[in-house]
């Protein structure tokens, strides 16, 4: 297989007329993804200890109908029998993260090597079955030992971060040659410590920002620790899920909207880790919230913009914003109530709680996202014009629906066929016009825990029986692994 890198060769994708198919890269590296949290389940087995996530899903009211994550897919037990569901589906890569308290308990010190061992095996699985793993070092499950003496609010995480980067990379780093170091550091800082809505719960403006900082900050530890212990042709990646943000007019006071979101959603992290430091306009929007020539140390902003061989992009839907009317002025929570990420009294959104986020037209995924693979085109497009020679990665798409076994045991999700079909056209549109996208990983393998929504919303495709742990292979499934193995999907008449 041919690696991602910055240095292989970027081909256009090519549409064959005579078939009728958008046919991708010949080196394009297709995968589903996965997060430890959501599926491993053994919460309590050899050695590990609670995340933030046992923490807060054990909290009563943080999911729903207290879903916890205690068992959820039984991956620790069973992935043997879901590597030979992806070998089945003809996958050439599966993106996974590694449970930081299964591998390091309390955030420090020497690591369990009996978690270390689970990941060993995965790993070695997966290659016997020719299939690449990709390894995720920080899907949200923070261990709570580090949450207990402040979390991600505290500089002192981000060192332990990169040790356990180190830990990582000594253990699996003969066979893993793709690394992301966090997944998704929006959501860790400002779900997790601004709206309240993701693990631990915290509901602090300020908080937030510092937490953004600090997962930073980890990520430049980390690849500093990556660097050091992986072999030369090794990738390091971080994954985003930027927003792509839109105005709801053209009026100057909506387009201040869409920048001011922009900011505290996207540059707040492209800023340090691309492009030399956090932007002007951000530290501007939110100075009465946190000093930042404090915050930031001196030579934060180098350690944090050490080069990056891939960026991961995550996408579901778009976000739409406006100013308030003249004169209005609306709770937190009120005005972000349509921006997809959860109900809260408090707004994950410091410095600009009074943009007022509006759902965008259109059908819309069990999840009330709206469906919309311009958007997905828009934003790839974007980043390369911002970032031009970085290569991408489409590391999370997929949607959410009401998916069940019929009388003859099948599960038929056409609308899901649907919106994968239709993204991966508008990542088609986006090569073609020029991105130097790499691969693409549809969320989910299976479905999981979905967080605070528990298990009452199905992303896989693969269906659960939570209660026998059966897996069906969905009709999605099935498709996907044919676009798998022939490289390309029928052509459609609106690729964005």
């Amino acid at each position: 297989m041919t690696p991602v890198s910055s240095s292989a060769p970027h081909r256009p994708a090519e549409a064959s007329a005579q078939e009728g198919q958008l046919t991708f890269p010949s080196t394009f590296l297709w995968g589903s993804a996965t997060a430890a949290y959501q599926i491993e389940g053994a919460a309590a087995e050899d050695g590990r200890t609670p995340s933030i996530w046992d923490t807060f899903s054990h909290t009563p009211g943080k999911t729903y109908q207290g879903d916890t994550g205690d068992v959820a897919t039984d991956h620790y037990h069973r992935f043997r029998e879901d590597v030979a569901l992806m070998a089945e589906l003809g996958l050439k890569a599966y993106r996974f993260s590694i449970s930081w308290p299964r591998v390091q308990p309390t955030g420090r010190g020497p690591a369990v090597e009996r978690g270390l061992d689970f990941y060993r095996a995965l790993v070695d699985e997966l290659l016997a079955a020719g299939i690449e793993p990709v390894a995720t070092l920080y899907h949200w499950d923070l261990p709570q030992d580090l949450e207990d003496l402040g979390g991600w609010t505290v500089r002192e995480t981000a060192e332990r971060f990169g040790e356990y980067a180190a830990l990582a990379a000594r253990a699996l780093g003969d066979k893993v040659k793709f690394w992301t170091t966090l997944n998704e550091p929006w959501c860790s800082a400002f779900l997790g410590y601004g709206s309240g809505v993701h693990a631990p719960g915290r509901t602090d403006p300020a908080d937030a920002l510092r937490a953004a900082h600090h997962l930073n900050l980890a990520h430049g530890r980390a690849v500093a620790a990556l660097r050091a212990e992986l072999p030369a042709d090794a990738k390091v990646s971080v994954t985003l899920n930027l927003h792509q943000v839109r105005a709801l007019t053209g009026s100057e006071a909506d387009l201040d909207a869409a920048r001011r979101i922009d900011a505290v959603g996207n540059r707040v992290f492209t800023g340090p880790i691309l492009e030399g430091g956090y932007p002007a306009d951000l530290r501007a929007d939110t100075a009465h919230l946190v000093d930042w020539d404090t915050l930031v140390q001196p030579g934060d902003e180098a350690v944090i913009g050490a080069p990056i061989d891939v960026l991961g992009i995550n996408y579901y839907s778009p976000t739409l914003v406006s100013a308030p009317a003249e004169g209005e002025e609306l709770a937190p929570g009120e005005a972000a109530k349509n921006d997809a990420h959860g109900a809260s009294d408090h707004s994950p959104w410091p410095g600009s709680e009074q943009v007022v986020f509006h759902l965008p037209p259109g059908e819309l995924t069990a999840m009330n996202w709206a469906i919309d693979p311009s958007g997905l085109y828009d934003l790839i497009t974007d980043v390369s014009r911002r970032h031009p020679g970085l290569p991408l990665m489409i590391t999370e798409n997929g949607a959410a629906f009401e998916d069940t076994v019929n009388a003859e045991g099948e599960v038929l999700d056409p609308r899901r066929i649907d919106y994968v079909h239709r993204h991966l056209a508008a990542v088609h549109r986006a090569i073609a016009d020029g991105a130097d996208v790499r691969g693409y990983f549809l969320w989910s393998l299976l479905d999981n825990f979905e967080w605070s929504y528990g298990y009452s919303r199905r992303f896989g495709a693969v269906y659960v029986d939570y209660a026998t742990q059966l897996r069906i292979p969905k009709a999605s499934a099935r498709w996907y692994a044919r676009t798998v193995r022939s490289n390309s999907i029928p052509q459609v008449d609106s690729p964005s």
